[in-house]
């Protein structure tokens, strides 16, 4: 009975993210290719920006983006989804920014902590 349980538990974050509905990949507002400026963590654009002596820092991570995506909380295991609107890297440090899906709320992680699916619509 317990294998079953266990095996159960495993499956609920699949199953928390078929009742998921993903939108259109955005066409604007999103940092690909370049590092983030200020310019575009003020409009809602990027998440964070990487500064060392007040100059962009960042490098672009090879990932596509925008991107479909979910966050996974390392204490709780917990999956949001979101798009991810950048990606990059400094030294050791890589880091993407994101939108939650259904609020306006931005935020980072480290790329280890998100789940990469892609730029076609989950099903």
């Amino acid at each position: 009975m317990r294998t079953l349980f266990l095996a159960a538990m495993a499956l609920l974050p699949s199953l928390a993210q078929a009742d998921v509905i993903w939108p259109d990949l955005p066409t604007t507002c999103f940092v690909s290719g370049r590092p983030a400026t200020s310019a575009d963590v003020d409009t809602g654009c990027a998440a964070f920006l990487i500064n060392v002596k007040g100059k962009a820092a960042g490098t672009p991570i090879k990932v596509d983006v925008p991107q479909y995506a979910l966050h996974v909380d390392e204490a709780t295991g917990k999956e949001t989804p979101v798009i991810i609107i950048q990606a990059e890297e400094n030294g050791e440090i890589k880091a993407v920014g994101y939108k939650e899906l259904g609020t306006d709320q931005l935020g980072a992680a480290l790329l280890r902590e998100v789940r990469l699916l892609g730029t076609k619509k989950p099903s």
